[in-house]
């Protein structure tokens, strides 16, 4: 009885060779960012630190400032700012809560119901960009003005009468009033509040709005259930990029308001070109700064989310 020779083994394979990057390649991502970060360098934290060193210098433009390390300025500065501050933060406050309530619908209507009219939208809503800052706050001068058609129906319908109630209007005047001030920053600033509404909202699901239909929802109880809780994202960084140039802000201040609605960005102006107080204005913008750092962090995290469109 013959057997059947058994075949021979396979000659065990070479594992094909592991072709490691190169220390040149490994460089790569860090030569792409180096002109980001000289940038940043540069135009952030040079000017930063030397503002930094200023904020605690003493002495005068004629005799010159030298660094003596005098933080008393930084108190100096708060106590005797202290409302101006506080006007800013309201004005962006109130600036931002409009820029929400008017956006917001108009996202959603950019987003879901604006169909082939998407785009021309989209355009309207940055056409303001295509004109100067300042030429769109000069309008509002017009707009406002005591003998406008826009002040008239305000008159006819006794919505200056509430305003002033509030402190917002002096009688049946508007400009250089508060009202004026913040209508010209929600103005401004309500591109800033539309678009990062717009991104979020466009990229919700519509199956998860079917979906709650089919689950017997109101269109109430799926835009708080559903629609508002996913575009979280879009409120957190419209708010932010509202509120943080709006506390700063000094253009509509300075010319839709008065002496009796200076920001705090109306006094660094002034500090630093007319009255010549370099340390003080220094230190008026470090904490500005400090302040609306702390209001963004506590804002993030209460709102739940660091995902920022």
């Amino acid at each position: 009885m013959t057997t059947a020779t058994e075949a021979p083994p396979a000659p065990p394979q070479a594992e094909p060779p592991v072709h490691r990057p190169s220390v040149r390649r490994k460089l790569v991502p860090y030569w792409l960012l180096l002109p980001g970060i000289l940038w940043l360098l540069v135009f952030f934290v040079l000017p930063m630190v030397y503002q930094a060193s200023t904020s605690v210098q003493t002495g005068s433009l004629e005799q010159g400032f030298e660094v003596t390390w005098h933080f008393q300025t930084y108190w100096d500065a708060f106590t005797e700012y202290l409302p101006q501050f506080l006007r800013s933060l309201l004005y962006a406050g109130t600036a931002t809560v409009l820029c929400l309530l008017l956006g917001y619908p108009l996202a959603y209507l950019i987003a879901f119901r604006a169909g082939r009219w998407r785009n021309l939208l989209l355009i309207l809503v940055i056409a303001p960009f295509f004109t100067s800052f300042l030429i769109r706050t000069l309008a509002w001068k017009t707009i406002l003005a005591d003998d406008s058609v826009v002040v008239d129906v305000l008159n006819t319908l006794h919505v200056l009468d509430v305003t002033s109630w509030l402190g917002m209007t002096e009688g049946d005047r508007v400009l250089a009033t508060p009202l004026a001030v913040v209508c010209g920053l929600t103005y401004n600033f309500l591109p800033f509040m539309i678009l990062p509404l717009y991104t979020s909202l466009e990229r919700i699901d519509t199956r998860l709005h079917e979906a709650a239909g089919d689950l017997y929802a109101t269109p109430a109880t799926t835009f708080r259930k559903v629609t508002f809780p996913l575009s979280m994202p879009g409120v957190v960084s419209g708010t932010l990029l509202t509120f943080i140039p709006a506390s700063g802000d000094y253009v509509n201040a300075e010319l839709l308001g008065s002496t009796d609605t200076r920001m705090i960005g109306n006094v660094i102006q002034s500090q630093y070109l007319r009255i010549l107080d370099y340390p003080t204005a220094a230190a008026l913008s470090f904490i500005l700064m400090a302040i609306v750092l702390i209001m963004v962090t506590v804002y993030i995290r209460r709102a739940g989310t660091e995902d920022l469109v």
